[in-house]
């Protein structure tokens, strides 16, 4: 495994991230300690998770599998560097009482302890915000960054989903308060979906934020998808936004263009869409969230696959991304 530290702090991640959103929802108790007892054998040291995960009525509760996992002891905890989110509506369902969501001062402070009552800890690593909060402003979301920090409860904070003016905004906040701001993003990022490119990427990069993408193979459509609906195998994209993408024809000649260069190169489609985002300036790892140990095992081989300059500017060809801004737009 290769390490590599987390935008501009000395904190040293693995340059793939384990996903944990599918444990409880998709992956029992037992198989989700054996996937994660696999990643951190394979030096895979960076999870994340977050409050809301296991959805519905189970909010909470991959984070608890999490918890339980830590709760087996043999330095789990100690040698791995948590990451959690806050955000989400963790109120029962049908509990529409205020102050239950979003990065209020008073949501923040409730929200980590639960969620650090649910992993069994006493500190997460980084706690990022799932979303921007239109709402609230950021002297007040710094303050409780700030106590939080303080208090030894949190080491570092991230944002989710923000678009690259956030980015500024939030982390001009946190410089005229003296606090280290933002560290990562977390943003949607793969060969398909590309936009973060025009400004969230350079402003993290402005910034010293580390990206860190979700949904890497977009929903499995990297993943050897028109092989496998051919082959008659299972596939995630057999419904949902994949299956909403491959009724546009145009990207789905895209798709079956990415699937023979890689078949031409002897390359299994979903190892390079996980091996691309590892040579995009910026990105300190791809989040993959396998439902199983052989899902892991397959994603693991991306580490050490080298694409070669051609071969990238095929990929290119094909997915020819926005271009950065103001160019991608204006003169």
């Amino acid at each position: 495994m290769e390490y590599t530290q987390l935008g501009r702090t000395g904190l040293k991640v693995s340059r793939l991230v384990l996903g944990t959103m599918n444990f409880g929802p998709q992956t029992d108790e037992a198989d989700s300690h054996a996937i994660m007892d696999a990643a951190l054998g394979a030096g895979v040291n960076f999870f994340d998770t977050a409050n809301v995960y296991g959805w519905g009525e189970n909010k909470g509760r991959t984070e608890e599998i999490v918890g339980s996992w830590f709760a087996k002891g043999g330095g789990r905890r100690d040698k791995t560097v948590l990451a959690t989110k806050v955000y989400g509506n963790m109120a029962a369902e049908g509990d529409t009482w205020p102050n239950n969501d979003k990065l209020s001062a008073l949501n923040i402070r409730r929200a980590v302890d639960a969620s650090l009552k649910r992993l069994g800890t006493d500190y997460i690593d980084l706690y990022q915000f799932h979303h921007v909060d239109r709402a609230t402003p950021w002297d007040e979301i710094w303050q409780a960054i700030d106590v939080l920090v303080a208090q030894g409860k949190i080491l570092y904070a991230g944002s989710s989903n923000f678009a690259g003016w956030h980015i500024a905004q939030a982390n001009e906040a946190a410089r005229r308060r003296g606090s280290l701001g933002l560290t990562s993003e977390q943003c949607l990022y793969n060969l398909v979906e590309r936009r973060a490119e025009m400004e969230v990427i350079p402003a993290a990069q402005g910034y010293g934020l580390g990206v860190i993408p979700w949904s890497p193979l977009h929903g499995g459509l990297l993943g050897g998808v028109l092989r496998k609906q051919r082959e008659g195998g299972a596939s995630r994209s057999a419904g949902g936004r994949a299956a909403d993408s491959l009724a546009d024809q145009g990207l789905r000649d895209k798709i079956q263009a990415y699937e023979d260069l890689c078949d031409k190169h002897g390359l299994e489609p979903g190892d390079v869409g996980l091996a691309w985002l590892l040579t995009r300036p910026g990105v300190t790892g791809p989040i993959v969230g396998p439902r199983t140990a052989g899902q892991l095992e397959s994603a693991l081989r991306a580490v050490e696959l080298e694409l070669s300059a051609e071969f990238l500017a095929a990929l290119d060809d094909i997915f020819p991304g926005p271009g950065t801004s103001p160019e991608a737009f204006a003169w």
